[in-house]
């Protein structure tokens, strides 16, 4: 299991995402998609490839990238997305299935 991490954040604590699998970033903090458009899109396609059901997407950084990384789990995973999902209240992940 991996939880893809769309965008590393400097000073963010992710560790208990670790729960559901081990972390890989598509992307560095410092990566901007605005004047690398297609380097972006090609790390994300590149470490998507082998996106399945017993993976996650842990949506931070940048929102373009954001949209990018779902399209691509999606088309590689027939659909089907796991995501998760940050609980202000209980400060934990939940996961939140998603099949389009």
């Amino acid at each position: 299991m991996t939880v893809y991490v769309i965008q590393e954040v400097k000073g963010k604590n992710l560790l208990s995402a670790t729960e559901f699998g081990d972390l890989k970033f598509l992307i560095p903090a410092n990566e901007n998609i605005m004047f690398e458009t297609e380097l972006v899109t090609d790390r994300i396609s590149e470490g998507l490839e082998n996106f399945s059901d017993e993976d996650y997407l842990l949506l931070i950084g940048d929102p373009i990238a954001i949209g990018i990384a779902t399209h691509y789990a999606a088309s590689v995973n027939f659909g089907r997305i796991q995501f998760l999902k940050w609980d202000n209240r209980e400060y934990k992940y939940y996961k939140v299935e998603v099949d389009l």
